[in-house]
């Protein structure tokens, strides 16, 4: 395990393995890039709603997407709402919380919010990209 993933559990330790705290705008750029790789999911949570709470559970549960095949990215609204004013701005999708996002080239290519966060609905979108390379 990498010294920053080690960091991240020790800052995040309920959190699935596999994903990335969101802490820094300077990670946009990259994470954007990336997506040129691979899609890139973002997960804007707020750690005080209840709706948030349970679309983490929900994402949360079952949890076996792989690395490869998506690098997954978690924002604390609370701590970093700076961060998502800038996701809201390069990705042109109106802020919502909770809130996941979907990019494929440098472009959301899924979005959800609110209740509509949940895995089934993650794996149905990768699907779909999949479906369209394939």
């Amino acid at each position: 395990m990498s010294f920053f993933k080690n960091v991240r559990n020790a800052l995040s330790p309920d959190l699935p393995e596999t994903w990335l705290v969101l802490d820094q705008v300077d990670q946009l750029s990259s994470m954007l890039a990336q997506s040129y790789e691979q899609p890139v999911a973002i997960f804007k949570h707020s750690v005080s709603c209840g709706i948030s709470n349970m679309a983490k559970f929900q994402l949360e549960n079952g949890w076996d997407i792989p690395e490869d095949q998506l690098a997954f990215y978690y924002l604390d609204l609370l701590s970093y709402l700076s961060i998502s004013n800038e996701i809201a701005a390069r990705l042109k999708v109106v802020h919502q919380s909770p809130q996941l996002i979907l990019v494929e080239n440098g472009e959301v290519v899924f979005h959800t919010s609110h209740h509509g966060v949940h895995l089934s609905g993650l794996k149905k979108a990768m699907e779909t990209l999949n479906q369209d390379h394939a």
